[in-house]
């Protein structure tokens, strides 16, 4: 069957009032991507390039991280007046495509719940349109359904209706099966009943989950298949669930790292963020922190407690140990740092050794400078680099010396003291 042209609709206008923040809650970070922009990338991954976001709530800070984005249009709901008023506004928001002629499918997710699989979005794409469903949903089932709606079926297992959760009787909060509003929809099909949804429940509010009900009673094909993962429904919605979504997607990480042949000691004492690509056989001690973007080669080792921040390239084999931060800091082949060092905005050669505490002093205050060390080089334990500054290949630096600005390190040479001058050999004048 040829594959129907397809638009995501992602839901992201609410006020993120329990977030308590001034930030809209779509643009908090878990392990150093946006909310929302987990969403958005899992539908570009999953095949979706035609991506819908409503907003609402502090649309100008959304609108702006994502300026950069040209496969998202923005379509401003406001007020908000539930799910069920965001798909009006957006199927008559002309900028939408949803208004005439589309006839194909559309797919509807929450802009919180950042864990949701590119898989699972395409499974869910598959599937409804094998089955040829007005509408098909991924439900979940959870040993704690919170305020999730419910999935109510019929006798048979099929879907009969989807309860909102503050619209529910004690008995129905009692099902475990939950609707995480994953949705796909035959759009021709969900704009003949959008009119139909009224406002009469506990929140005054258009619930797109009443579209479903109104597909059902059309005789529409609807189908509920729990196919979502525990952890892909969580959403975001307070601090605790941030803290909660963070720590499953950090899991999910360091699961697929380690599945390519990175070793991770301690899972649970290290972090790494989305964006970072490191290589086979290298080894993540306890304590590690790495940032992205960051690329690390094969076969290197970082930590314990390490601090990789943003910008940071080891190539094969180099070493960042033990309390060792680095910065926008490229580490050439082999080089070790195997201690307490600070490494910002500088250009290490191969095969170069850092001694214990060297510090790049990047920054004046005001702008920040490069350091370039060679190939081969060697620093001393203790070493001050005021960039901008050099360090030839071959060179060397004494324990605690100084090397400023003024006076670079040439290849070959040994320079000491504070400030660093030349090491002349005995008797040389």
């Amino acid at each position: 069957m040829a594959e129907q042209p397809t638009k995501a609709l992602i839901l992201a206008a609410g006020m993120s009032t329990r977030m308590k923040s001034d930030r809209s809650k779509m643009l908090h970070e878990v392990c150093g991507r946006a909310i929302l922009g987990w969403v958005l990338d899992s539908c570009r991954q999953a095949g979706i390039h035609d991506l819908l976001v409503v907003v609402g709530h502090a649309r100008d800070q959304v609108m702006e991280a994502f300026a950069g984005d040209s496969d998202i249009t923005w379509i401003v709901q406001d007020p908000q007046l539930g799910t069920g008023h965001a798909v009006m506004v957006a199927r008559d928001d002309p900028a939408s495509g949803l208004a005439e002629g589309f006839e194909g499918d559309l797919v509807v997710l929450v802009g919180d719940a950042p864990l949701v699989r590119p898989e699972t979005i395409r499974a869910l794409l598959d599937a409804h349109r094998k089955q040829r469903a007005a509408v098909m949903l991924v439900t979940a089932v959870l040993d704690d359904p919170k305020w999730f709606g419910r999935i109510l079926r019929d006798a048979r297992g099929g879907l009969r209706a989807i309860i909102e959760a503050k619209d529910a009787t004690a008995e129905e909060l009692a099902i475990k099966e939950v609707n995480p509003s994953f949705y796909a929809f035959r759009w021709p099909d969900l704009a003949g009943v959008l009119g139909k949804i009224r406002n009469d429940n506990a929140k005054k509010e258009y619930y797109l989950t009443d579209a479903v009900g109104l597909l059902i009673a059309a005789r529409c094909k609807a189908v509920g298949v729990p196919a979502a993962a525990p952890e892909e429904v969580q959403a975001v919605n307070s601090r605790q669930d941030l803290a909660v979504v963070a720590g499953l997607m950090r899991q999910r990480i360091l699961d697929r790292l380690m599945a390519e042949g990175v070793t991770i000691e301690d899972p649970s004492s290290t972090c790494v963020d989305a964006g970072v690509e490191i290589g086979r056989d290298t080894v993540i001690r306890p304590g590690s922190v790495i940032r992205g973007p960051t690329r690390i080669g094969r076969g290197c080792t970082v930590g314990p407690f390490a601090h990789l921040r943003p910008g940071t390239v080891l190539e094969d084999g180099a070493e960042a140990g033990a309390f060792v931060e680095t910065k926008n800091a490229h580490l050439g082949a082999g080089v070790c740092a195997r201690h307490l060092a600070y490494l910002a905005d500088c250009e290490i050669g191969p095969r170069t050794n850092i001694g214990c505490g060297t510090i790049t002093a990047n920054s004046d205050g005001k702008k920040k400078y490069r350091t370039t060390i060679g190939a081969d080089a060697s620093i001393g334990a203790g070493t001050i680099l005021v960039a901008p500054t050099s360090v030839g290949d071959g060179a060397r630096t004494g324990a605690g010396a100084v090397v400023t600005r003024s006076s670079p390190v040439p290849p070959g040479e040994t320079f000491v003291g504070v400030p660093a001058k030349l090491l002349k050999p005995k008797g040389a004048t």
